[in-house]
């Protein structure tokens, strides 16, 4: 008798191009889950084909599925929003939520107390309604939810100074926007958590300011694998240890991280790269060569035609995009830490490695800025404690280009 063919799993939304659940189903279970990117127009007709084995809900139709739904968990009904959906024995469709569950998981992950403690999330969507009820269980006394029309917006953020905890649930700083933050954390004098639930870019303009200020902080990867976790339990009926969860957002962390080099002109940061591509097998990104793509000129054209000035502003462009790609190693040329508008761009999706080189080792040829001894010295010692503010480790090159890559491969094996 031939063996009956199951549907598949999968993700149910509108834009689902850049979606990471397939790669996270595939670590959790061995069963098939694919993306359905389906229009409003389609939407009726795909949930009553029945052409799938359980779902994954997002945007925009963690709300517009309810109907469809015969029951819903009592955690779905009280949230009002449905982003798993399961189907009985008896072909009918099971709303339930376990965004509330991954929600819940990144909360406990963040070093806070939320008892008695005042929130506030940005935006007012779905998403908005889970952690609202999620931030509810753990404790917080007040939560004020700040949308863009309603009594509390972002005209008068001034009455919340008071705000313990901050969350993001718009989508402001995602990729392709990266950049852009929602608020601006000097608002809230005494934050104590800030959660983006954002993942891509792995560090948004929200993340990197609430490092910068010292406050913990968390993206909403682990939320996603944790609500991935629990969604195919009730897939599968087969129960997953939750340490699975750091294991997968580990994983998906080092594939989606680039290796950003920087260092002075000469240190080695494309020889370098070209090794660490190999070994890890992620693609090489020059910013120097992007420069020449872009404009047609090598940096050392336009410095000699227009003036470092210039050249700086069209390095910054390009270091905006590359920072926004993720999984690459990306060598920069020797100045990029001279404009401090950089760093957020790179260390968004990136580690940063300073690759310091003595200085008497340090080649002078074709380098308009370092043209002899005395001005590799000069621009050494000025730019040195730049390179080490920008940096996540300092590595020592080696006598090789090998001995220097492994030395860093070392560091990078120490953050898994």
């Amino acid at each position: 008798m031939p063996v009956l063919q199951h549907p598949p799993y999968g993700l149910l939304g509108e834009h689902l191009t850049h979606s990471f659940s397939p790669q996270i189903h595939k670590l959790l279970g061995s069963y098939e889950y694919k993306l359905f990117p389906t229009a409003k127009s389609e939407l009726d007709a795909f949930l009553k084909s029945q052409k799938f084995s359980g779902l994954n809900v997002t945007i925009p139709y963690k709300e517009s599925v309810i109907p469809y739904c015969s029951s819903l968990s009592e955690t779905a009904s009280r949230i009002g929003s449905v982003n798993t959906i399961t189907i009985s024995r008896e072909h009918k469709l099971i709303g339930d939520n376990t965004d509330y569950f991954g929600f819940c998981y990144l909360l406990s992950q963040l070093p806070v107390s939320y008892k008695g403690k005042k929130a506030i999330i940005l935006g007012s969507g779905g998403s908005s309604k889970t952690v609202h009820t999620a931030l509810e269980d753990a404790g917080c006394s007040k939560i004020i939810v700040i949308s863009r029309t309603g009594e509390n917006n972002y005209t008068n953020l001034s009455q919340h100074r008071d705000a313990a905890i901050l969350v993001n649930t718009t989508p402001v700083g995602m990729y392709p926007n990266n950049g852009k933050s929602p608020v601006d954390l000097a608002l809230f004098p005494v934050l104590e958590g800030v959660i983006d639930i954002i993942f891509n870019p792995l560090r948004t303009a929200l993340i990197l300011d609430a490092m910068k200020l010292g406050i913990p902080c968390m993206n909403g990867l682990p939320m996603l694998v944790a609500q991935a976790k629990k969604a195919s339990e009730l897939f599968t009926g087969t129960k997953i240890e939750d340490k699975k969860i750091r294991l997968i957002t580990n994983q998906i962390e080092n594939e989606m991280e680039s290796i950003v080099l920087i260092g002075m002109p000469g240190c080695g940061k494309s020889s370098v790269a070209e090794v660490l591509s190999k070994k890890l097998k992620k693609p090489v990104v020059d910013t120097d060569t992007l420069i020449l793509k872009k404009t047609g000129r090598t940096p050392k054209q336009i410095i000699e035609e227009e003036g470092e000035k210039a050249f700086r502003k069209i390095e910054t462009s390009v270091a905006a995009e590359a920072g926004r790609l993720t999984g690459h190693i990306i060598a920069t040329g020797g100045g990029i830490v001279t404009k401090d508008e950089n760093y957020a761009y790179l260390r968004q999706n990136s580690r940063i490695f300073f690759i310091n080189r003595t200085v008497k080792d340090l080649p002078t040829d074709g380098r308009p800025l370092s043209q002899n001894a005395t001005m590799i010295q000069a621009m050494y010692e000025k730019r040195l404690p730049l390179y080490r503010s920008f940096c996540d480790f300092e590595i020592q090159a080696g006598r090789s280009v090998s001995s220097t890559a492994n030395r860093l491969l070392k560091e990078l094996k120490s953050l898994q």
